[in-house]
């Protein structure tokens, strides 16, 4: 287990503090990686270590606490709050610094209905508050870090072929296009040949974006930045805000889809100029609730792409892996899947 003095942190907000501020802190912290030449959301640590988890509970943490706490790179995902490290009789370190993590969700005022029949109008709340790692703790057995992931190549590409396969509301997709892209009026994912990749894993992690961009239809999640995008070179800094903040939704439902599938992004594929157009985009004005939002939004994208913890209606029904709207992609992941198989017995 990795037992290393973490860098100074400052206290979290409290109850009183300003939710700007608060935004302002995740924000300027994922800035800061960015500067380091570290994309949060492209961590390799998600898919070896696991998604970071709280020991207590046993749940993992969602949207940007991943980021937050998955970045930090230790080698197992356990973490506790202070209180909940005394209460398991342990107790952190004395000098020991922890990592800010957040609380997000909506509350009712009683005394904001105008008329007995109105709803309670929601208001969104957003609490910071610090967890420490279980190499920071003492007194507490914490399980042996799992070994981490060695997948073939191919278990890696039968994760991700299952993960689209088992996609609820599957749009369509296909291969032959130029470019990889979502296209919203058809509801359709057009991809290159896998050819035109660097490799397959680098194919699945392209459509896991895309199929991120699919999630925000109307038909799925109705999700505001897609159905308000009006795509690249749109004019006006209203468009382009939209813009970005729906492809930090992409990026980040990929980033969570590669993880469970065990796909480890190559950190050294993170451009300068990529990680530059990042850091602009984060220091834009009124850009400070992005990064939380987009990586709420990618949680939802990915849960849904999983078929985790969906609310649909009685009229919607899940189709079957095999359904033709997906336009022979299944059948051609298929025969995919069995010439790899193939290739193997050889």
């Amino acid at each position: 287990m990795s037992r290393r003095r973490v860098k100074d942190e400052t206290n979290p907000t409290t109850d009183g503090a300003k939710l700007s501020d608060l935004y302002e802190k995740i924000t300027n912290r994922i800035i800061d990686q960015l500067t380091q030449g570290v994309v949060p959301w492209k961590s390799p640590y998600f898919s070896t270590t696991g998604i970071p988890k709280n020991f207590a509970t046993q749940k993992e943490y969602q949207g940007i606490n991943v980021l937050l706490l998955g970045s930090q790179r230790f080698t197992s995902p356990y973490y506790l709050t202070f209180l909940q490290a005394k209460e398991l009789g342990g107790m952190v370190r004395k000098g020991e610094h922890g990592f800010l993590v957040v609380k997000y969700g909506t509350y009712t005022k009683d005394d904001e209905k105008a008329h007995e029949d109105d709803p309670a109008k929601l208001r969104g709340y957003l609490k910071g508050y610090t967890v420490f790692h279980a190499s920071q703790i003492d007194g507490i057995e914490f399980p042996e870090p799992p070994a981490a992931s060695d997948l073939s190549t191919t278990e890696k590409t039968d994760r991700a072929r299952a993960i689209i396969e088992s996609m609820p509301q599957r749009p369509s997709i296909s291969e032959g296009s130029a470019v990889p892209c979502y296209r919203k009026l058809t509801d359709s994912i057009h991809m290159p040949e896998l050819g035109y990749f660097t490799n397959e894993e680098a194919y699945y992690s392209t459509l896991f974006h895309e199929l991120g961009h699919a999630t925000g239809h109307h038909s799925r999640l109705a999700r505001k930045s897609l159905m308000d995008n009006k795509g690249f070179g749109a004019t006006g800094d209203t468009a382009r805000k939209t813009y970005a903040e729906e492809e930090l939704v992409a990026e980040m439902t990929a980033s969570f889809l590669s993880a469970h599938a065990g796909i480890i992004e190559d950190e050294l594929e993170n451009s300068a100029a990529y990680l530059q157009s990042w850091i602009n985009a984060l220091r834009t004005k009124d850009a400070r609730s992005w990064i939380v939002r987009a990586a709420s939004q990618g949680q939802k994208a990915a849960d849904f792409i999983m078929g985790r913890n969906l609310n649909l209606g009685s009229d919607v029904q899940t189709p079957d892996p095999k359904q033709s709207t997906a336009g022979g992609f299944v059948e051609k992941l298929e025969a995919r899947k069995s010439s790899s198989q193939q290739g193997r017995s050889r």
